[in-house]
């Protein structure tokens, strides 16, 4: 798997030069679609996923966003190289096969241009999705809606005059459209704010989740905020809403942080350069270890509290230390026992490179 041929290797989001982006990582949209005539998923034989691959790859090479675009076929791959596209929001855990021990459904596949890609042969036939560096919904939703138009020229979609895009799950049906960000509540965490916050998202129609979505665990104060319905609204409402919320919540967070600094200074000051410290000299980390490291040094660095590391080194720590990255670095398996002392020694080789 050559990810060489992917600009930025697929994570142009990780340079951190979008709005908010010391709170707010990234902006992600999703489109679930399928194709009309072909049975969904969980009725469609290997036979009906191919003709859906081959006919999604024909289009493509004939739109102007995915004419060039790289294509993984998940279903001829191991499984170290799916749980690395997995580790860089490429795809999908379902779409992976990374469940246990399952495998990827035949006709498993991603196709990438640039910021935008289609997963083929998830939960629906595809599923289109673009990811933005910050807090910019709008622009990552035109680049994304303009995919699918030019798809949809070429592909004829399941659409229902009622109930608009028809999809395997009832609650993506509608626009089909999936918005959310990854966002950094470090603040919110430790002013106990943060209950009160993520309880009041889902009596305004939205939900979090945690840093790879539906099914994972909230690790280093990363939230993912998305919203819940797909049915009803358009997509400019959906994407207004969310906007709205997420304002709210970034505005939110800056007060929390502004009441640590003054409240309890020290304490803040001390947390910051005690994560920078381990994560400096440490010989053994976990991967939720290093998360919570990396939460701590975020928040110093978003106070002014650190003169460093920059935010994109750590985006760029919070996906390589990941098991498939560092046992695709180091020529090891993702179960090695040692992964631990080779996550510490490459967090400390690329923090030496910054300024202390």
């Amino acid at each position: 798997m050559d990810l060489s041929l992917l600009p930025d290797g697929g994570m142009r989001w990780l340079d951190a030069a979008g709005p908010k982006s010391t709170i707010v990582l990234s902006t992600r949209i999703r489109l679930a679609r399928n194709v009309r005539g072909i049975p969904f998923s969980q009725r469609a034989k290997d036979s009906d996923r191919t003709a859906v691959v081959e006919r999604v790859s024909e289009a493509a090479a004939s739109t102007e966003h995915l004419a060039s675009a790289v294509a993984f076929h998940l279903d001829q791959m191991d499984r170290t190289e799916r749980q690395l596209l997995h580790e860089r929001h490429l795809v999908s855990k379902e779409l992976a096969g990374l469940e246990r021990e399952s495998r990827p459904r035949a006709g498993a596949a991603l196709l990438v241009q640039d910021q935008v890609g289609v997963m083929v042969n998830e939960e629906d036939h595809l599923r289109l999705h673009g990811m933005w560096s910050g807090f910019d919904l709008e622009d990552a939703y035109a680049a994304v809606e303009s995919v699918d138009a030019e798809l949809g020229r070429l592909v004829p979609f399941a659409f229902h005059p009622e109930f608009g895009y028809l999809t395997s799950c009832p609650t993506n049906a509608g626009t089909g459209l999936r918005a959310s960000v990854l966002i950094h509540l470090p603040g919110l965490v430790l002013t106990k704010e943060i209950n009160k916050v993520l309880q009041g998202l889902s009596q305004v129609g939205l939900t979090f989740r945690g840093l790879y979505g539906e099914g994972s665990e909230v690790v280093g104060n990363f939230f993912q905020l998305s919203n819940q319905t797909t049915l009803g609204k358009t997509e400019d409402e959906l994407i207004d809403h969310l906007g709205k919320i997420v304002r709210q919540v970034v505005e939110y967070e800056e007060q929390a942080r502004d009441v640590l600094l003054r409240t309890a200074p020290e304490e803040v000051e001390d947390k910051t350069w005690r994560a920078y410290g381990l994560l400096k000299h440490a010989r053994r980390l976990s991967f939720e270890e290093t998360m919570n490291l990396l939460s701590g040094v975020r928040l110093g660095v978003g106070l002014n509290l650190l003169p460093g590391p920059g935010v994109y080194t750590l985006n760029k720590l919070l996906i390589y230390t990941q098991p498939a990255h560092l046992a695709a670095m180091d020529g090891r398996s993702t179960g090695d026992r040692e992964l631990p002392t080779v996550r510490a020694a490459f967090v400390r080789r690329l923090l030496e490179a910054e300024p202390s």
